[in-house]
């Protein structure tokens, strides 16, 4: 029973990645009460599966990859939809895009060259995901209970803007730093 319990937190993990493309599709096909309700339990289920793994131990190397990437899919693919539904800026979609690539891609280039870089969520970075789905929260609630998301415009996009990119800018520093690491480990051998 206990091992069947210890994948629990990645069974969850990949319910909430399945739930991406799902409440994409609920938005396009204009079924807004739903895809809040699959958004608010992606939002419950990435507090359950943290619990779970924390608390009994039942993280996984699995799910230490699983987590982050079924939370990004979840933001990316909904910042996209609502983009095309034209309720978020496209120049807002893109720029939450563009740190996450770039995130993703400064890693790579850590992983090839081997520098030292450890692999965890800054303050900013969380602070970050956090403005994120309450903007994304937001405008969901909005769209499902018909009232107007624009009071808190154009400021509430400008607000996740600046700590998208303040974000990114903290982990290129991490980046940076870890390359001269690597640099100097090797001019020593």
């Amino acid at each position: 029973m206990t091992t069947v319990l210890r994948h629990l937190p990645n069974v969850i993990t990949t319910m909430r990645l399945a739930a991406a493309p799902v409440t994409a599709g609920l938005l396009a096909a204009g079924h807004f009460n739903a895809a809040l309700g699959l958004f608010a339990f992606a939002g419950l289920s990435d507090a359950a599966d943290g619990f779970l793994a924390k608390r009994f131990n039942f993280g996984s190397k699995l799910g230490r990859i699983l987590d982050p990437a079924a939370d990004k899919a979840l933001m990316l693919v909904l910042f996209v939809t609502l983009a095309a539904l034209g309720n978020v800026p496209v120049w807002l979609a893109a720029t939450v895009i563009a740190r996450d690539v770039a995130i993703l891609g400064g890693l790579t280039l850590a992983v090839v060259s081997r520098a030292p870089i450890r692999v965890r969520p800054l303050i900013v970075g969380k602070l970050c995901t956090a403005l994120q789905v309450l903007y994304i929260g937001w405008h969901l609630a909005a769209l499902a209970f018909e009232f107007p998301a624009g009071i808190l415009e154009p400021g509430d996009a400008y607000a996740v803007a600046a700590i998208t990119w303040l974000s990114g800018f903290a982990y290129l520093v991490v980046l940076l730093k870890a390359v001269r690491a690597r640099g100097r480990k090797t001019a020593s051998v």
